[in-house]
């Protein structure tokens, strides 16, 4: 990589820091620090929500499928676009009305306190290892192109996040969501897309050239499609960084195009990807590690200065999915767990210096999970198949079924974390049964008691009358 390349890069980190200072003014309440004042507009709710669900994994994830397995890359990128249509079309509106900071908070009004620890505890665990992830692909980005050791190259990429995301909370994010979210696009879009199908010689050639299977859109596999069903679909309904997005935005309205919009991207997005890495299956036909399709093809490609842009593009899909689960889950340690059982009597000022103090120890603890331990996608996956298998049907019948009750729906979550945990130790991480085991579980349990509590009311109620009307 050039000096040019190199520059782009340093500058682009120097914006960020930029940014995080003028966050830091207008974050001066909880509300402000957490949720941007609850006061965003269509354009920023849809580049802040579209940054944060387009991680490093998008980009970098989708290239290597495109490569690997042709058009049907599209799948894994494709499932979490669907999971935010979902949401905006059926789940906002109803989000909206209650005015909530995190969706373990929303579970505890409906359900017993209890509900709202555990969905706490599992949903601030899974973001804190989202945060992991991104940490550990900013580290190895920086490793690569500027030569620095992965350690050093995580503390700083980390570190950078780390820093805007305390002084600013949800204003810093937002703002630099939205660079982010513009740097992502003409990266990929403008520049990325079109220069890889140029140097395949066009896109008709592209598609004479690739093996047969790679124009298929089932080569992946429908169990593995279906996979990704269960686990971002439906893990995106229910994900703490994606309900503290929804809570930014100023109108339900606003919400909720711009999820569907935000999903749409996210489609789009993946069609990209999945291209790219076709491409670069007829450019570069012999890449050992398929993990490195996109930048070895950026690389090749790109001339000095614009490869620093679209690399640049890269580590933006990193740092904003970074930063926006990293404060989700302090926002979940800090509003559902301190504060409801430890600090309970907190003016408002001291509670924003408690949720800077819990972003700055959550983004520590991100960081040495990235320096230590390297890959945490085993802790990843059992997060997100605990918040798709116990938490969304509870959330589901929450907002849709009034007959739901607090003792269900607590036990609803409980029962079904123990059976997906219970089926994974069993079956392995890389099974989706205990999803659906956990599906089905939580399902059976939360109408059953439901039910039965609902019929011995009424039976109670009866009884009362008829007492009543003998006396």
């Amino acid at each position: 990589m050039g000096i040019l390349d190199t520059v782009i890069i340093f500058l682009y980190f120097a914006v960020l820091i930029a940014v995080g200072v003028i966050g830091s003014t207008k974050a001066k309440t909880t509300e402000e620090f957490a949720l941007a004042g609850r006061n965003l507009g269509l354009f920023m709710y849809l580049g802040c929500l579209s940054a944060v669900i387009l991680g490093g994994a998008s980009t970098i994830g989708t290239a290597k499928l495109g490569y690997e397995f042709g058009i049907s890359g599209i799948w894994f990128v494709t499932m979490i676009g669907l999971g935010i249509i979902l949401l905006g079309t059926f789940f906002i509106k109803r989000i909206s009305k209650h005015k909530v900071t995190t969706i373990s908070e929303l579970l505890g009004k409906k359900y017993k306190s209890e509900a709202r620890l555990i969905t706490a505890i599992v949903a601030s665990i899974y973001t804190l290892m989202v945060a992991v992830t991104q940490v550990i692909g900013m580290g190895t980005i920086i490793n690569v192109l500027l030569g620095w050791n992965l350690t050093t190259s995580m503390l700083v990429g980390g570190g950078i996040v780390l820093f805007y995301t305390i002084l600013g909370g949800m204003w810093s994010v937002t703002i630099t969501d939205i660079i982010q979210f513009i740097v992502m696009t003409v990266g990929i879009f403008a520049i990325m897309l079109p220069m890889s199908i140029a140097k395949a010689d066009g896109f008709g050639h592209l598609l004479s050239k690739l093996p047969e299977s790679h124009l298929s859109l089932s080569t992946i596999g429908y169990q593995q499609i279906f996979q990704y069903f269960l686990l971002y679909t439906l893990g995106m309904v229910v994900s703490q960084d994606i309900w503290q997005r929804v809570f930014t935005a100023r109108t339900p309205s606003i919400a909720k195009k711009g999820s569907m919009y935000a999903g749409l991207y996210s489609i789009a997005y993946a069609l990209a990807g999945s291209i790219i890495g076709m491409c670069a299956f007829i450019i570069l036909p012999n890449i050992d590690n398929t993990q490195n399709t996109f930048a070895m093809l950026a690389l090749k490609i790109l001339p000095s200065g614009i490869l620093g842009l679209v690399l640049a593009s890269v580590m933006s899909a990193l740092m904003s999915t970074a930063s926006g689960t990293l404060l989700a889950s302090s926002t979940l340690i800090t509003n559902d767990i301190l504060r409801q059982y430890f600090i309970k009597d907190i003016s408002d000022k001291k509670f924003l210096v408690l949720s800077r103090v819990t972003t700055l120890a959550a983004g520590l603890l991100a960081i040495t999970f990235a320096v230590w331990i390297q890959d945490v996608l085993v802790a990843l996956d059992v997060a997100y198949a605990i918040l798709s298998g116990a938490i969304f049907v509870p959330v589901l019948l929450m907002l849709f079924w009034k007959k739901s009750t607090a003792n269900a729906g607590f036990y609803s979550i409980l029962a079904s974390t123990i059976v997906v945990i219970g089926g994974l130790l069993i079956e392995g991480i890389s099974s989706t049964n205990p999803i659906m085991y956990g599906i089905v579980t939580g399902f059976v349990v939360l109408v059953g008691i439901s039910l039965l509590t609902n019929y011995r009311n009424k039976d109670s109620l009866v009884g009362s009358f008829s007492n009543t009307k003998q006396g």
